[in-house]
């Protein structure tokens, strides 16, 4: 069957081809468990559009693209494809724009990470700092992480992700760099502040620009592989960190090294971003690449395809600033605020031991080199219960579900590891403390779960970035958790456990604020005559998530 895209509306003779059969499933939107168990395999070169508001007269209109929007050239109502065509677009975008998206986030972590190798080789003693010295710098890392959040958003939604991103990357790998002629403490604050406040916004803005590419069903496991380049990282930086901290010239300690070569490495990466980050599906082509990366009946099929999923990504143009007023209708969206709580409080259980693995592991007695080899066991872990929890997020179609792993993986383990002393034998610290830090890592699930429930370009631009602020507002919290007068953490762990308890709570709680919400609205819609469903869509002044057919995933 040969199905082409139309750029005229079907006569009443002419009828475009019929849509896919939703019995059938989408390869992409179906459901994890429907992937598993459905028995009957699809015919590749059946039709795979599915169905959407733009096949009635009325919500068409309503949902039509703006003439601003920079992919509206591409919108035909009209358009079909095949599974085959689709499937392997996909996988198009994945190798083009998805892997190149994880090495850019794989530089992030290699250069705000690699202080826990500088850990391991006396990093603190060099610079006369203490444990609150260090706290302090992680928590200005963070507390700045959490102040450029917003404005990075702001930045990138005017000039675009792709010339902001690759300058993040550049600027932060400088700063990164210089942390070889660290001198004392002044100077350790200033540069973790600096870094941190040139990454604020890098995650949501990566998050934004994928989401011009992938469905809403696609991008919760696209994000789990995105954030499968963390993990990457630290494997790969416990193995560089071994050679490079043994560079040692003179006074010169291997930390300093570390800092040197691996800014090089991100700096590399930033400079070849502003060359493989096109604009947007549409926009690959340019002067060093004048063919771009996609045919005209693949920029047909992305364009389409992601409105059918969500028509309202053509809200703005990719390079449309927001206003004031945008903002703060975005902050007072009541309905988001339930996951910024979880934002704030999900990775406090977990965060200390995490951060404290290689110190804690050095004052068990093990090596430099022991140290940083003994966290790959843990990031292993971490790997495989990432990708499981978000594979089951899809299968059991349950956020709340996925998330609340992390918090009953960590309870026993946490109270297990308050009972420990110091007459612990280390290998039996060793094993509970792996299972901590190898914890099932739900924010990727999170981070997707707030942009489906923003409802809007709009609103998800300033989520991603309150939600992140959130993040890190938790991060600096559980960075002063663990102090240096609190023997063997006995105060802190409990805290922990107090915590991780309350999450519990909490979670159950989202779950049923959503659902009862979502009830609510059903029951309004369902009494409501066509005519009356027909005149709210046309004449609502409601956007996104306050619009009365929307639902919320929880």
């Amino acid at each position: 069957m040969d199905f082409k895209s139309r750029s005229d509306s079907p006569t009443a003779v002419e009828k475009p081809f019929p849509l896919d059969d939703h019995c059938k499933g989408h390869q992409a939107s179906r459901s994890f468990r429907q992937k598993i168990f459905q028995k009957h395999r699809i015919d590749l070169d059946s039709v795979a559009t599915q169905p959407s508001v733009f096949d009635d007269p009325v919500t068409l209109e309503v949902y039509r693209p703006p003439p601003e929007y920079e992919n509206t050239h591409r919108f035909d109502p009209d358009a079909r494809w095949t599974w085959r065509e689709e499937k392997k677009l996909v996988r198009k975008i994945d190798f083009r724009i998805m892997i190149w998206a994880g090495v850019m986030f794989f530089a992030l972590d290699l250069d705000r990470t690699n202080i826990s190798q500088a850990n391991t080789d006396n990093f603190l003693q060099d610079l006369h700092l203490t444990t609150n010295d260090f706290n302090l710098g992680n928590t200005l890392y963070r507390l700045s992480f959490l102040i450029a959040e917003l404005p990075s958003q702001l930045i990138s939604k005017r000039v675009g992700p792709d010339v902001w991103v690759p300058t993040q990357i550049t600027l932060w790998s400088l700063v990164a760099l210089s942390q070889y002629w660290l001198s004392d403490r002044r100077s350790f604050l200033a540069t973790r502040f600096l870094i941190g406040f040139l990454e604020g916004g890098f995650i949501p803005d990566v998050v934004l620009y994928l989401s011009y590419y992938y469905t809403k069903t696609e991008l919760p496991i696209r994000l789990a592989w995105f954030w499968v380049s963390n993990y990457i990282t630290v494997m790969v930086s416990a193995f560089l960190a071994t050679g490079i901290l043994s560079l040692r010239s003179g006074d010169r300690a291997g930390w300093r090294y570390l800092f040197l070569i691996e800014g090089l490495i991100t700096l590399a990466v930033g400079m070849t971003s502003y060359f493989l980050m096109p604009p947007g599906p549409t926009q690959t082509k340019a002067w060093f690449r004048p063919k771009g990366w996609f045919t005209e009946r693949e920029e047909i099929i992305m364009v389409n395809r992601i409105l059918r999923d969500d028509p309202t990504k053509s809200d703005m143009h990719n390079r449309e600033g927001l206003t004031i007023g945008m903002i703060w209708n975005a902050i007072c969206d009541w309905r988001m605020w339930p996951i910024y709580v979880l934002g704030i409080t999900h990775m406090i259980p977990v965060g200390p031991p995490q951060t404290y693995l290689t110190l804690s592991l050095r004052s068990l007695g093990f090596t430099t080199t022991q140290s940083n080899l003994l966290t790959l066991p843990s990031t292993t872990c971490g790997l495989i219960t990432l990708l499981l929890t978000s594979y089951l997020s899809e299968f059991v179609h349950s956020r709340v579900g996925a998330c609340l792993v992390l918090q009953i993986w960590a309870l026993p383990l946490l109270i297990a590891l308050r009972s420990f002393g110091r007459s612990t034998n280390q290998w039996d610290y060793f094993a509970v403390v792996t299972l901590i830090t190898g914890f099932p890592y739900v924010h990727p699930i999170q981070v997707a779960w707030a942009s489906r429930n923003s409802g809007s370009v709009r609103t998800r631009t300033i989520s991603a970035s309150i939600y992140n602020m959130f993040v890190q507002a938790g991060a600096i919290i559980f960075a002063n958790i663990y102090r240096a007068d609190d023997a063997v953490n006995k105060r802190g762990n409990l805290i922990l456990i107090i915590i991780c308890s309350a999450n519990i709570v909490i979670y159950i709680l989202t779950y049923f604020f959503y659902r009862s919400i979502n009830r609510h609205r059903e029951q309004q819609w369902n009494k409501m005559s066509v005519k009356e469903q027909e005149a709210y869509l046309e004449t609502t002044k409601d956007l996104g998530n306050e619009r009365l057919e929307f639902r919320f995933a929880y």
